[in-house]
């Protein structure tokens, strides 16, 4: 990106594995602008929530790259950057994606100007409780909500009171790396970046493969 526009998207599609995508396709995207890593002023990047192995990669090539070029890094929320895809203008935005078991990775932003502050903290929570927990931090205000699973929503059944209010879901886009970089635009003219040493993942919940080794383990025993 460039003064907050967009110069050259790559969507990662296809089975090819993220880490060895990643790099060839940084390269083509600022080849086709005619720049160079030397060029780029701040590096902007998805913290979490999500893949365990996708936010790694993400944020280890990022801490990298600042430490080499000594440049800073602006941390983007994915549901930061999927609230600020919302067409509807409601004072509150509730952004969420599947997160598998049954739960969905949500958030509730409100509306700051041309940002958002986030409600509490980000959440792993079964769909029906997150709707709820919406409803009561909003209380009767207009929700703006946006999903790359609608369906997630609006089939549980606190769903339908919402719906009854006129609501809707709209489906969010997968490629979210041109939201992450307006937002980071916005965050490096503001002064709030951050730096290799202090860049942390969210990643809300503890990964399947910790769970899982820790559910073995205590049988175990």
């Amino acid at each position: 990106m460039r003064d907050g526009a967009v110069l050259k998207p790559i969507a990662h599609e296809g089975s090819s594995e993220y880490s060895s995508w990643l790099l060839p396709n940084v390269d083509a995207a600022l080849g086709a602008s005619g720049l160079g890593m030397r060029d780029v002023d701040v590096f902007a990047v998805a913290a979490g929530p999500g893949s365990f192995t996708g936010v790694r990669m993400g944020l280890t090539t990022v801490k990298a790259w600042s430490e080499v070029f000594g440049k800073g890094i602006a941390s983007v929320s994915r549901l930061e950057a999927m609230a600020a895809e919302a067409v509807q203008g409601n004072e509150y935005v509730a952004a969420s994606f599947d997160a598998h078991r049954d739960q969905v990775y949500g958030g509730l932003f409100l509306r700051q100007g041309a940002g958002f502050s986030l409600v509490e903290q980000e959440m792993a929570a079964a769909p029906g409780d997150f709707i709820r927990w919406v409803s009561h931090h909003t209380e009767k205000k207009r929700v703006s909500w946006i999903s790359m699973d609608p369906e997630k929503l609006t089939a549980q059944e606190p769903w339908q009171t919402r719906a009854e209010a006129g609501e809707r879901v709209e489906t969010s886009t997968s490629i979210l790396a041109p939201a992450i970089g307006r937002i980071g635009w916005q965050r490096a003219l503001q002064g709030h970046l951050t730096d290799a040493l202090r860049l942390d993942a969210e990643y809300v919940r503890r990964p399947d493969a910790e769970v899982f080794w820790k559910g073995a383990a205590s049988r175990a025993r």
